[in-house]
């Protein structure tokens, strides 16, 4: 079982929330107070990756006629309680008057602390909460609302966030969002939206009593009734996929309880990606590592992570691994639960070959990664395995714009990795929204391979959620790094400092 919540059209979360809140007014005054306080939450922890709010930082709500508003305005009023010396202006688009009950009663709440206005700070805002319209929005945008927001797009504002949904979704003048805070659903628009930004899923609860299961999920239940849950293909991962790696490990256990991977990679023109892969791998709570590598690495290598088993490879001409190396894996392949291929492998014909030999003889589960993405690598064999591609190697290996069918085809679990990282074993798509640009850098692939590989190596029986959990664990750890350090001024391995706090901090 993954723990993973459906994500709905916007038709679906409509009928799923009537129902859900069956006319109960109270019901939904607090579903509104919680989305808010979650929206603001994450606000604050969104801006730490650039330095933190300002304690008298300037905040605009653009309010709808909505619950959508009504989400900002309590967000904006959780603002002022944690900065009270910040500057609040609420810009209501289609006039105070419109407002439905709920988001008059948040702005009741609010309006003590901030001012109703009708322009513009020129020196621009810290923070702006889109609630115009939330998934009930239906285009296009009228001319009014579309002139207010070309001009908060052009104005200067350090973090752009949206409420359940960027207002206009794809209209050329919606906003343009930093983060899209999906509060309670997700919304599937959100998948495919360019003005999205970033994806925070905030879980109000209404899949807490959900069990997962391939293609759906049984309904939540609420005052002893059942509601109605569409099937869904795709679903969002929650972070409570890590709390088997949180609980406690049995007492009568030793090294050999928690696998032993295997790791097969490097190069002397990409030396650094297999050391990253094994540091990562020594991390993920694995018994053993052992790491095949070019001879001419080992006494450097070894140095830098005894913990790990290295075994030296004879080299090509080029600095690859040969051929000939193949019996110093096969003699050992008996000791290993996975085994991961590719990290720093290099493109040369002989190496590929070998990639192609080594999968397509392993009797155990195999992640396959960077350079040992090849068509004819990937479907060697028919061993169960994972593949960790980016968009360009998901490509080069035929994996078309689809990742279902594609897995579905090849049997294989795949990790696409992107804005944000696609999981699927062919029969649903889980997508993992942890993580950002602070992993648009050389390396943060090969730290997900050796994460993933010794996760397989513990649940060699289990790759999809292995796939899974590998996925959320480097994007928290992404996360967390951001966070402490900003998006820029940092380097891949700091990653592998942030995976113990993340299996400690169970909210990250």
């Amino acid at each position: 079982m993954i723990a993973a919540h459906p994500i709905l059209t916007c038709t679906e979360a409509k009928e799923f929330e009537a129902s859900w809140f069956a006319g109960d007014e109270e019901c939904e005054w607090a579903a509104m107070q919680q989305a808010g306080g979650a929206v603001a939450d994450a606000v604050v922890r969104d801006f730490e990756e650039i330095g933190g709010f300002p304690q008298a930082g300037f905040i605009l709500v653009l309010v709808g006629k909505g619950r959508n508003g009504g989400d900002a305005l309590i967000a904006a009023r959780r603002m002022a309680d944690r900065y009270p010396q910040a500057h609040i202006e609420v810009r209501f688009v289609f006039g105070e008057r419109s407002l439905c009950p709920l988001t008059v009663r948040a702005w009741q709440a609010l309006a003590p602390l901030a001012a109703s206005v009708n322009g513009w700070c020129a020196a621009g805002y810290d923070l702006v909460l889109d609630g115009i319209f939330g998934f009930q929005f239906r285009p296009p945008l009228d001319s009014k609302t579309a002139a207010i927001l070309k001009e908060v797009n052009a104005l200067p504002i350090r973090l752009r966030a949206a409420v359940d949904l960027p207002t206009g979704l794809d209209d050329e003048a919606a906003f343009r969002a930093d983060f899209s805070y999906a509060t309670g659903i997700v919304k599937s628009p959100l998948l495919t939206l360019p003005n999205a930004g970033r994806i925070r899923y905030l879980d109000l609860g209404f899949f807490a009593s959900s069990r997962t299961m391939s293609g759906g999920l049984s309904a939540p239940v609420k005052r002893d009734r059942k509601i109605a849950c569409p099937k869904a293909t795709d679903l969002v991962i929650s972070s409570t996929v890590l709390d088997p790696l949180r609980a406690l490990r049995r007492s009568h256990s030793d090294k050999f309880t928690f696998g032993h991977l295997f790791i097969v990679g490097g190069s002397l023109r990409y030396p650094g990606a297999v050391l990253m892969s094994v540091l990562a791998a020594l991390r993920s709570g694995a018994g053993l590592v052992t790491a095949f590598v070019p001879q001419s690495l080992v006494a450097a290598f070894a140095a830098r992570a005894p913990e790990a088993m290295w075994v030296g490879w004879p080299e090509t001409q080029e600095g690859g691994l040969a051929l000939m190396g193949l019996p110093l894996l096969q003699n050992r392949l008996d000791r290993a639960t996975a085994l991961l291929v590719g990290p720093g492998f290099g493109r040369e014909p002989e190496s590929v070959a070998l990639a192609k030999e080594i999968i397509g003889r392993s009797p155990v589960p195999v992640v396959i990664d960077a350079d040992a993405l090849r068509p004819e690598i990937v479907r060697a064999g028919r061993v169960s395995r994972v593949l960790l591609p980016h968009a360009g190697e998901f490509e080069r290996i035929g994996g078309g714009a689809e990742i279902l069918p594609f897995c579905k085809q090849t049997g294989a679990v795949t990790v696409l990795k992107g804005p944000f990282t696609r999981i699927s074993d062919g029969r649903s798509v889980y997508h993992s929204f942890f993580g950002g640009p602070v992993l648009a850098r050389g390396g943060s692939g090969d730290m997900l391979a050796g994460l993933t590989g010794g996760l397989v190596a513990q649940t060699p029986q289990d790759l999809l959620g292995a796939a899974c959990r590998g996925a959320v664990w480097h994007g928290q750890a992404a996360d967390a790094l951001a966070r402490l350090h900003g998006q820029v001024a940092v380097h891949t391995a700091q990653l592998i400092d942030f995976f113990p706090a993340v299996l400690r901090d169970a909210r990250s």
